[in-house]
């Protein structure tokens, strides 16, 4: 609502200043909001961008290794990092509503990238299928999306090795600085 306002302000505001032209003529409006503190932290791939489809290669039906991630914009204050890939588009039939494909914490904050096919060097947690280690995409009905989340703490864990995605986001409460997320889907062909 109250964007709505400001959008209407500054709309009559230009239409005042292009002397009431039609809209034709009317420029959208700038709008000046608050300054709201956004982080900067990024996580992205070289294999593949914001919202499009991982390569097989990522997959089960690939050679089932993570992608690339490259790591950028870490806050200065933070004292580890913390990544998960999960879907959350499981169907119901798999008794579970979040499908955890990795789970790694107590990762440097110095951390910049890991490579393609290697295991960060943290503290691995345990996926859904039980694994300690990547789990690529493998959706049994449609297209899945499938979240690569980055967290910045202001902490270590004191968490061992075959912890819970859950074990970690209780242990990660209160404690996180900034996230990053990259998503990709994937559906099997």
């Amino acid at each position: 609502m109250r964007i709505w306002t400001i959008v209407g302000i500054a709309s009559v505001f230009v239409l005042i200043g292009q002397g009431c032209a039609g809209p034709e003529k009317v420029a959208m409006p700038t709008l000046l909001l608050p300054s709201v503190q956004q982080g900067t932290m990024q996580l992205t791939s070289t294999a593949f961008t914001q919202g499009q489809p991982i390569p097989s290669t990522y997959s089960c039906d690939g050679r089932n290794v993570n992608p690339p991630l490259t790591i950028s914009d870490v806050p200065t204050s933070a004292q580890s990092l913390a990544l998960i890939m999960d879907d959350p588009d499981v169907p119901a039939a798999a008794g579970v509503k979040v499908w955890d494909h990795w789970v790694v914490f107590n990762l440097s904050p110095t951390l910049t990238s890991i490579g393609e096919n290697e295991q960060p060097p943290g503290v691995r947690g345990k996926g859904t299928r039980g694994s300690l280690s990547y789990g690529g995409p493998c959706p049994p009905d449609r297209e899945h999306r499938y979240f690569f989340k980055l967290y910045a703490l202001d902490a270590m864990l004191d968490l061992k090795e075959g912890a819970t995605k859950a074990d970690l986001e209780s242990a990660m409460s209160g404690h996180v600085i900034e996230q990053a997320e990259l998503m990709g889907t994937y559906v099997r062909k």
